[in-house]
């Protein structure tokens, strides 16, 4: 470099040190993006601009990658060690330098050809000054491929953005793969440069997104659609007012969905979530980003479906989202948060609003659906949750299929880009409005969403510990349906939306299985992990030294027989954990001379079920196999499998578990020689006994299913004694059964009597064959999983299993003896 040129990019770079402060994607780019840093790198920018340069320069000296302004010397041969697609724009076009991307890249390549063991990455970066997709000026108008900014726009953009930028590294490009491979003659170094250059311009939609539009102009569009025509129709004939007052109505609940998206609003919103995330929490954990960013750069139209733990979730998903440089999504949020001032600012940010009920309102359902269509068409991509609420019990609920429905249905309409399905797992080491949860759980009424209830909740923010973002298995719709239902493009209208018959079962599966695939990208932390094991105990108390001896216990479980690749495990060992959680303030210490005691409290308890639910589909197999063998010493292999066999696909339907039926046999296998290798059990030959001295920590393993079991004893029971009692009897009387035995028996567990939980498992028993088509119970069936059930519960508890069943019916039944 000659001298005159380093004193420039000196003098530049001191300006640039106090503008601009970028953010690098992905976060790790030698790991995620497999950056080696003692691998020879070329870095490819799409256009001429030395402060995209020196940027670029300053994040590679951070990340401890080579530097792009120190050429590289191969075979004697130097070459700079980046590149520009395009010389860009320039303020005087007549000094417009002549291109030399082609002949550099020519070069490299011919490096390549001469020399078989050089191999240089190709490494792509877009540096980002600002993500303004602008307005729609007329209709249709496609949004920019590539940006190209003169010396004094660039100069402006640093000005006022440069803390709004970031420097993306694209996957690498192996030369060596192009030169053996393509060859390494000047139509392959101009095919590179045609094709970096259609990556930055994706890469640059991927970011910005597409223009917005003029919202009065959309309106309008939506009207002409025959769809809301002919509805507008149906609602002056029905309520026998006119077409234009019928267009007005219309009109008025346009204005009430559609969201009003604005950059500067997400400009803004990013600097105060910024602010306020660094002081609300000690870390925020994202994982497997990098499969959306793919998606986003292949064209997909993606809709994100997370878990809907807190109000939180809304912008926590748009935050992250947004520094991943991809675009926030338009989110369906409830019509109870379109409140002052919450609903401006959640409309500016990209929320459109739905009613909890479409029921009734022919005109309402048919906007909604026409605006979710059009959505898509326009390439937003969109959130929405699935279950409909906010969890109060920490565990999934059933999903409401409203949406997806819609979704398929923009599908069958047409369109240029595939939909895929993100499932997405939120998880917090402190829920702000869990105390609330535990207060509705108990009956207290649902307090309305308002100005005085946000401020409350403001009050509450104090420091929420960790927080997780993980992106699940996507569900590409096009594949699924393609595998499922192949004829469902004989479906597709343009106009109409279409009901077919196999829309309905479609979407109920899909729907599980995304249920399912949150569940599967669930985040371990301390606090529920060390809820989960003090709420296994019976005194909900244990010494520091049980308590890190199972904590380790779980963790060298899930590390050695992992439920799903995509959960997520933490990287502290048991004794960290533990010292975190204290640090949280959610547990209690007695201090005596003996040791510490870790306790929680009833109230603490109750409150920690929440935590304990995100990860309960984690250990219930293996609960299931250890409470099992503590209750049947000296079991064969093939008894407990049998067991597990019958028990567990009601487990599976109430947590959305991944593991069909034929997967057990190996999966049990897996977790008895886990048990085995941790001294827990001793598996000679087919006979499993336990080891009496690590007993205790087999029972607290065992005591994780405890509850579960008690709930599906106790419909059981109710079947055996009354096989003709009908659905809503044995769903209402399983519930008050729970109730009473949550009290004389201390189960401090709201979801333990929760009404959804029980409709479930009535639902299940069905499916399962357990009630038949007429409603009566398979009573064979039904003895024997009660008879599996009864010898896993306590005595005391069965008993009042049985005394209460006996006195709802009328008929005495003989109870089964108490094992």
């Amino acid at each position: 470099m000659s001298g005159w040129r380093k004193i420039y990019y000196t003098l530049l770079e001191l300006p640039l040190k106090l503008l601009v402060r970028s953010k690098v994607i992905p976060a790790s780019p030698r790991d995620e993006a497999g950056l080696d840093p003692q691998r020879p790198i070329m870095y490819v920018l799409p256009y001429n601009s030395k402060a995209d340069l020196l940027t670029l320069r300053a994040q590679c000296l951070r990340q401890q990658l080579p530097d792009p302004l120190t050429p590289l010397e191969i075979d004697g041969v130097v070459l700079p060690r980046y590149v520009y697609i395009h010389d860009g724009p320039r303020v005087f076009p007549y000094f417009t330098e002549k291109s030399e991307s082609v002949k550099l890249f020519h070069a490299y390549l011919d490096l390549h050809r001469n020399n078989p063991d050089l191999d240089v990455l190709m490494v792509p970066v877009s540096v980002m000054f600002g993500r303004s997709p602008g307005r729609e000026s007329q209709q249709n108008q496609p949004a920019p491929q590539l940006r190209l900014l003169n010396g004094f726009q660039k100069f402006i953009a640093v000005l006022w953005l440069g803390r709004d930028s970031f420097v993306r590294f694209s996957n690498p490009l192996s030369l060596r793969y192009m030169a053996t491979v393509h060859g390494t003659d000047k139509t392959i170094a101009q095919k590179l440069a045609r094709v970096a250059r259609i990556h930055f311009a994706r890469q640059r939609l991927v970011a910005v997104g597409p223009r917005l539009p003029v919202r009065q102009d959309l309106f309008n569009k939506l009207l002409a659609s025959r769809a809301i025509e002919k509805a507008v129709e149906d609602e002056a004939r029905s309520k026998k007012i006119s077409i234009e007052q019928a267009q007005q109505n219309a009109i008025a609940l346009m204005e009430e969905i559609a969201a009003d998206f604005s950059y500067e609003a997400v400009r803004l919103s990013d600097r105060v979530l910024s602010w306020t995330w660094n002081r609300l929490y000690q870390g925020l954990h994202v994982r497997n980003a990098e499969r959306v960013r793919q998606l986003a750069e292949e064209g997909h139209e993606i809709v994100y479906v997370p878990c809907h733990r807190s109000h939180m979730d809304y912008l926590l998903l748009s935050y992250v989202l947004y520094h991943q440089g991809l675009v926030p999504p338009h989110i369906a949020a409830g019509i109870n948060l379109n409140f002052w001032p919450a609903g401006p600012i959640f409309r500016r940010l990209g929320a459109f609003f739905i009613r909890r009920t479409f029921k009734g309102n022919k005109l309402y359902s048919t906007i909604f659906r026409e605006y979710l269509g059009e959505l898509f068409t326009r390439g937003y991509s969109v959130e929405y949750f699935m279950e409909g609420g906010r969890s109060r019990t920490g565990r999934l609920l059933e999903p409401k299929t409203g949406t997806l429905t819609m979704t398929i249905q923009a599908m069958l309409r047409g369109g240029n880009r595939p939909i895929t399905l993100v499932p997405i797992y939120v998880g917090y080491e402190h829920v702000m409005e869990v105390a609330t949860y535990a207060k509705e759980l108990r009956g207290a009424t649902k307090e309305k969403e308002g100005f005085m209830q946000m401020v409350r909740g403001l009050r509450k923010l104090r420091n929420l510990g960790q927080g997780y973002v993980n992106f699940g298995d996507p569900l590409p719709l096009s594949t699924y349906l393609n595998q499922k239902v192949p004829h469902w493009r004989d479906s597709i209208d343009p106009i109409e939306a279409q009901r077919p018959a196999w829309l309905a079962p479609a979407v109920n599966d899909i729907a599980g299985k995304i249920m399912v695939r949150i569940n599967n990208a669930a985040a371990v932390n301390a606090i529920n992990l060390c809820s989960t094991v003090l709420l296994a105990s019976r005194q909900r108390s244990l010494t520091r030294e049980q308590l890190i001896q199972q904590l380790s216990c779980y963790l060298e479980l899930m590390q050695n027989v992992p439920y799903a690749q995509d959960v997520t495990l933490p990287d502290a060992t048991a004794e960290q954990l533990l010292e975190h959680a204290l640090a949280m303030n959610k547990f209690s210490v007695e201090k005596d001379t003996i040791g510490d005691i870790i306790f929680l409290s009833r109230e603490q308890a109750i409150l920690m079920t929440y935590y304990r639910n995100n990860i309960q589909h984690l250990f219930i197999l293996p609960s299931m196999v250890a409470s099992i063998i503590a209750g049947h010493p000296g079991i064969s292999r093939d008894d407990l499998l049998h067991r597990i066999t019958l028990l567990y696909p009601l487990a599976r339907a109430e947590l959305f578990m991944q593991y069909e039926i034929p997967q057990l046999a190996s999966m049990v296998d897996a977790l008895i020689d886990e048990l085995a290798r941790q001294q827990l059990i001793i598996a000679r030959g087919e006979l499993i006994v336990l080891v009496p001295a690590h007993a205790h920590k087999l029972q607290l393993l065992a005591a994780g299913v405890r509850e579960t079991l008690l709930r599906y004893a106790i419909t059981f029971s109710l079947l055996r004694i009354n096989p003709q009692i009908n659905r809503g009897t044995l769903e209402k009387e399983s519930r008050t059964m729970a109730q009473r035995l949550s009290v004389l028996h201390g189960i401090n567990a709201p979801e333990f009597f929760d009404k959804a939980v029980f409709s479930t498992l009535v639902a299940t028993l069905r499916d399962e064959g357990y009630i038949s088509d007429t409603g009566d119970a398979i009573e064979e069936k039904v003895i024997e999983v009660y008879g599996v059930l009864a010898e896993l519960i306590t005595p005391d508890v069965l008993l009042t299993i049985e005394n209460a069943g006996l006195g709802n019916t009328p008929t005495a039944v003989e109870p089964l003896p108490v094992v």
